[in-house]
């Protein structure tokens, strides 16, 4: 693949005559699940809500244009507009609910709930967690209950509008928003700040890694702890979901991705991040390639990591070194566009940048191993009649 081209760059417009506690820092970035919004925490208290020209949202403006139709839809989606969220204390984690599983028809009062379809929330340093109707920017509720920093926010991707907050209160807990808010289950176990959460696309499973050595992954279901992911030598501070739920990847400052199999707990592969010969003459510290943030692509066969070695890394899943490297400084943060294509990556001084990322076209090999695992556990797979490099293939052993 290319190296990625930086294609934007998004910097805070506002003057920096905030103390210094507001601080600037991009946490967080995210895509609402169709690609049609954009958020961004671009420091000073502040999130940035723009709708996304590559998305849907300009797609349903340009027909609406022609026929005019549904004053309904007009007003919700034919008319967005880029907002400003005042959060009033600094922005850490971000996330879009999913669309609900009814889909996006704004006749129908977003599945009888009351609530609208798209919202976004966002933890806050108090422990607050706001969460805002995206058309409007209007906030809905708060939800009260951690005691420290929210660090990550993670909604269940099926539309129930469950979701699932991490925070420096070393909890992470469970909230049901079609029912105002509810708090459903606190989740203690981890001893360390909890930096990241992950809720598995077919929601059976959440993965959470605090400033400690072992990932934790618990059921969605019974709320139980499942098992603890233990291989890595310093904290894990980020973890993702493949989109068949059938990997995880955990990210830590030991300078290593682990892919692991997370029904068994098993170690697939480590990526090493080895610092790039040009990328040695700012440096002599040991910890420069320290991992901040890895996403999967939307395929499923591709990685992104950033670290603070000023590189922006893309893997392929089946290789052990990087396919592609783009320089970038101070990066927090990173995430894939819902459709491919490129990657969003938040930094230290507020800035977001959007770089190219390898287009695959998806092998029907790997489009069967995706659609199978995306309703068979590994053990379901390991129990079918078939030949065992077909197993191997199906459970990600091989490629």
């Amino acid at each position: 693949p290319e190296e990625p081209v930086l294609l934007a760059e998004l910097k805070p417009g506002r003057p920096q005559r905030y103390d210094w506690k507001s601080s600037c820092e991009t946490w967080s970035v995210a895509f609402s699940p169709d690609g049609a919004w954009f958020a961004w925490s671009q420091g000073h208290c502040v999130v940035k809500l723009i709708p996304w020209p590559l998305g849907e949202a300009e797609l349903c403006k340009t027909s609406e244009r022609k026929g005019r139709g549904g004053k309904a839809e007009a007003r919700s989606r034919g008319a967005a507009k880029e907002k400003t969220l005042e959060c009033g204390q600094i922005v850490w984690g971000l996330a879009f609910s999913a669309w609900p599983a009814a889909g996006a028809g704004e006749t129908e009062p977003a599945c009888a709930m009351a609530l609208p379809c798209l919202i976004l929330a966002t933890g806050l340093n108090d422990g607050q967690i706001k969460v805002w109707e995206v058309q409007t920017g209007h906030l809905l509720f708060s939800l009260l209950g951690h005691q420290d920093v929210v660090r990550d926010l993670s909604f269940a991707p099926n539309g129930s509008l469950i979701l699932v907050s991490a925070s420096r209160d070393k909890t992470l807990r469970v909230w049901d928003l079609s029912r105002d808010g509810r708090q459903v289950q606190v989740l203690s176990g981890h001893v360390q700040w909890v930096y990241c959460c992950s809720i598995s696309p077919d929601c059976s499973m959440l993965c959470s890694a605090a400033g400690e050595k072992s990932a934790l992954l618990w059921s969605m279901r019974s709320y139980t702890l499942i098992r603890r992911l233990e291989g890595h030598q310093s904290s894990v501070v980020s973890c993702d979901f493949s989109p068949d739920s059938a990997l995880l990847v955990t990210a830590s400052y030991d300078a290593c991705v682990i892919m692991w199999d997370p029904y068994t707990g098993e170690q697939l592969r480590t990526l090493r991040h080895v610092p790039l010969h040009s990328a040695l003459d700012y440096s002599s510290e040991v910890h420069t390639s320290s991992l901040r943030s890895v996403c999967f692509s939307p395929e499923g066969l591709y990685l992104a990591t950033v670290a603070d070695d000023r590189l922006l890394r893309i893997w392929a899943l089946e290789l052990r070194s990087p396919v592609a490297f783009a320089p970038m400084t101070n990066g927090l943060c990173c995430m894939y566009f819902p459709h491919g294509g490129f990657i969003a990556t938040g930094t230290r001084d507020g800035h977001v940048q959007f770089w190219t990322a390898p287009r695959v076209l998806s092998s029907l090999k790997h489009l069967c191993r995706k659609a199978l695992r995306t309703f068979l556990t590994t053990y379901q797979v390991l129990a079918l009649p078939i030949p065992r490099k077909l197993k191997e293939f199906l459970t990600y052993r091989t490629f």
